[in-house]
């Protein structure tokens, strides 16, 4: 007995088909859930938007390229938890996947545009900056995603485009001209403002407090961070049972719509079979009748003889 299809085994299937057969799949798999009685499912499934085609590769590298999508999610976690010799191995996550990007989108026959392939990129800095596919479910995005503020999630502008980055390069040498112009003048109002004992005594006082207090936030934020490595883990165990569940519930789709399929090769097949042995019924009927009418000419020709 085939098992009914369920809403997320829907979702997962309708977003690993091609993109320009997605909207013909949609109907079909919301009539499959409606038949088989799930009809608010069968709504909700109508719902989803067709996704641009960028946010389009960035499901099929979810399916498609699941190790570098984790590779994406660890090393932004360990950017988070403040472990920056993650920089590079978080850049290289995020070129391998562009890099799979192009080979999805040229193997589909689209464009492998430098704005489509942004878009991309932006994405999964996106995905990578919350570390999570939410509010969506796992390679089911039907929009791009825009990245937050990444100072504000632990994560650097690692994702930054090729322009931002030269940009950045040209803008260097000027921040830094401005500031030894600031660290000079700076010097020279020191000096204007002379020894002065009592107003360092005072100032190396503030400082002690001003370092105390730097101190308590300090160790304030390790246990915030430890904290937060610790929810942080716990999700991404979370995220990849919940992985392990989509792709196990996607190839049990697959298989039961093989299973479909054969059932529905056999039932032609015997209908076939049915034809040919109608057909074949007749056939001898008109033997039968050939014969008959061989036997009545012999008869005939018998009479000649007698």
């Amino acid at each position: 007995m085939l098992q009914v299809m369920r809403y997320d085994e829907a979702v997962a299937s309708l977003f690993q088909v091609p993109i320009e057969q997605f909207v013909a799949e949609r109907k079909r798999l919301a009539a499959e859930l409606k038949a088989a009685g799930d009809k608010d499912g069968a709504t909700k499934l109508a719902k989803l938007a067709r996704p641009p085609i960028s946010a389009w590769v960035v499901d099929q590298l979810w399916w498609r390229a699941r190790d570098g999508f984790e590779a994406l999610f660890e090393t932004a976690q360990r950017l988070r938890d403040g472990k920056l010799d993650a920089m590079a191995a978080h850049r290289e996550a995020i070129a391998t996947l562009r890099a799979h990007a192009v080979k999805i989108l040229t193997d589909a026959e689209h464009g492998a545009t430098e704005a489509t392939l942004r878009r991309v990129t932006q994405t999964l800095a996106a995905l990578a900056a919350s570390g999570s596919w939410d509010p969506d479910p796992p390679g089911a995005l039907s929009a791009d995603r825009d990245p937050p503020g990444f100072e504000a999630v632990g994560i650097g502008n690692l994702a930054a485009t090729p322009e931002a980055q030269v940009a950045s390069r040209r803008t260097e040498p000027a921040a830094q001209a401005h500031g030894t112009q600031v660290r000079a003048h700076g010097g020279a109002k020191t000096h204007d403002a002379g020894p002065g004992r009592q107003h360092r005594a005072d100032g190396a006082a503030d400082t002690d407090a001003a370092r105390e207090r730097r101190e308590a936030a300090d160790a304030q934020r390790r246990r915030e961070l430890a904290e937060a490595a610790a929810r942080a883990e716990a999700a991404a165990e979370l995220r990849r049972a919940e992985a392990q569940r989509a792709k196990a519930a996607a190839e049990r789709h697959r298989i039961e719509a093989a299973l479909r399929t054969a059932h529905g090769d056999v039932a032609q097949r015997e209908r076939e079979v049915v034809r040919l042995e109608r057909d074949l019924a007749a056939a001898r009927h008109m033997v039968e009748q050939a014969k008959a009418v061989v036997d009545g000419l012999e008869d005939r020709l018998a009479q000649f003889d007698n």
